[in-house]
């Protein structure tokens, strides 16, 4: 599913205009960035959590040359499932 193909399905089911429906959408994520980047989790209930985790710093291996690179440590996001998601998806 695309964005655009979401944003027409919040329109047409929650009765709203497809410019209200993108609002909405756009609201919701940069609400979820914004609380990610101030490093705090996104609970919803029955559908799951967002948040970020640490990576550690390691070593790989450049394919093209083999040589050793360092890999840094960074922050990534992260989403995990809820109950009532897993359940839905499972059936």
């Amino acid at each position: 599913m695309t964005k655009t193909e979401l944003i027409n399905i919040i329109a047409e089911k929650g009765g709203y205009s497809k410019k209200d429906a993108e609002k909405a959408l756009a609201t919701v994520t940069a609400s979820i960035t914004d609380a990610l980047v101030n490093g705090e989790k996104v609970s919803l209930v029955g559908f799951g959590t967002f948040e970020t985790r640490e990576r550690k710093a390691k070593t790989g291996i450049n394919p093209l040359t083999k040589a050793s690179i360092e890999i840094p440590a960074k922050k990534v996001p992260a989403f995990k499932a809820g109950k009532a998601l897993k359940d839905a998806v499972a059936k």
